[in-house]
């Protein structure tokens, strides 16, 4: 099987002949024949599908180092349940918590004492420790924005004051009056949203003893969530979920295209500057997969690629020298449309309201033969600094 590194050397050989026949099979205007652009158009496929490849495999090996880590530490003056057995945590971070926790998906008694630690008045359990750090986790793979943005966890409502003016000097002559400086400020507010899913599961599955309960929920919930949170994160409305990057209410439009479906490398590297140069240290791209396959071929005036591929594992691609990140949830080049996002992304803060909740739905779907099960959290999103991210409007 090859391994990560064979298949970015292989994606940079591919990308060097893909530019080179490009550069070979073009006229004088630019242009392409039929036959050729066709070729041309397999060979940047091809470069697509193995970043994809590449992608599918650091995140496997992100997974097995995961796995590999050990599960047990030596044991010393820890709590002892009922039977005498010593736990190396306590709470929600207990193995007991975590046993009562799985015997309580599958309606069977409890046998520790764990879960009345922590009561919860309406009636759902919170998740083990182990299982919510299991889909922070998972959330981090799947959600680009998360991975981006400045996370915080909050237990009520934040207030953020925002210096919206700045104190400004002024070259004073001897004697004369003082110019006086008047900064002012503003504030934004985090809230939590309520983010829910419901997965049923039949009374056959939960008493298969083969079946891994656990772990069946935990991915439905986290493909679900993941999805939700990063379509919000892009293109949220800030009404009842968080505000997208991409909106009217998100990043600060640096760049108006002249077109209403075509950019072009001027513009890309028009949005570049139009973001301030402190926050340039730590920018990044951001963009869909389809705009990517659109600039793939722009070059700068010396003739050398805006795009470069990665040339190491765990490495993302190049824009311009700058990383590039990608999610379907970023609109697609159109009229009017946020297309690109160029910034500092610890400009956006996601907000995680503390606890996840799972509660088991017993009796509701009983004349269907099932169980329901509700997970429920609570997030925000929002940027705080819209000059720290730029983006590239289309023309309308």
């Amino acid at each position: 099987m090859a391994t990560v590194q064979d298949l970015i050397a292989k994606r940079a050989t591919l990308w060097e002949g893909a530019k080179t026949f490009l550069d070979s099979h073009t006229d004088k205007d630019g242009n392409l024949s039929a036959e050729d652009a066709a070729t041309y158009d397999k060979m940047e496929a091809d470069v697509l599908k193995l970043g994809k490849d590449i992608e599918r495999l650091e995140r496997q090996e992100r997974i097995d180092a995961q796995l590999a880590k050990p599960t047990t530490q030596p044991i010393v003056n820890m709590p002892v349940d009922n039977a005498g057995v010593k736990d190396d945590k306590i709470g929600r971070a207990s193995k007991f918590y975590a046993e009562d926790f799985r015997r309580h998906l599958r309606g069977k008694p409890l046998i520790h004492n764990v879960l009345s630690e922590v009561p919860d008045s309406d009636g759902g359990y919170l998740v083990p420790e182990e299982y919510e750090k299991q889909i922070v986790t998972t959330l981090d793979e799947m959600n680009v924005v998360r991975s981006l943005a400045k996370v915080i966890s909050t237990e009520s409502e934040r207030k953020i004051p925002i210096a919206a003016t700045h104190s400004v000097a002024q070259w004073t002559a001897e004697n004369a009056a003082y110019t006086e400086s008047n900064p002012t400020f503003d504030q934004k507010q985090i809230d939590a949203y309520k983010l829910t899913d419901l997965v049923r599961v039949s009374i056959e599955l939960l008493q298969d003893s083969a079946f891994d309960l656990e772990t069946y929920i935990l991915n439905e919930i986290t493909r679900a969530f993941g999805i939700a949170e990063e379509k919000a994160f892009c293109v949220g409305s800030g009404t009842g979920q968080p505000t997208g990057i991409f909106t009217a209410n998100g990043g600060n439009v640096g760049v108006t295209a002249a077109g209403t479906n075509a950019i072009t490398s001027d513009e890309i590297i028009s949005l570049v500057y139009a973001l301030k140069s402190p926050y340039r240290r730590n920018a990044k791209f951001l963009m869909n997969d389809a705009t990517v396959s659109m600039i793939r071929k722009f070059k700068d005036i010396n003739g050398a690629y805006l795009w470069q591929p990665a040339l190491q594992a765990g490495q993302p691609d190049r824009l311009l020298g700058y990383e590039l990140h990608t999610s379907p949830y970023v609109p697609a080049v159109a009229a009017e449309a946020y297309v690109i996002a160029f910034g500092d992304f610890n400009n956006y803060w996601i907000a995680d309201r503390a606890g996840r909740s799972l509660q088991r739905l017993t009796e509701l779907y009983a004349p269907n033969g099932q169980i329901g099960y509700v997970a429920t959290e609570r997030v925000d999103g929002k940027v705080i600094l819209n000059e720290g991210i730029q983006l590239l409007q289309m023309k309308a």
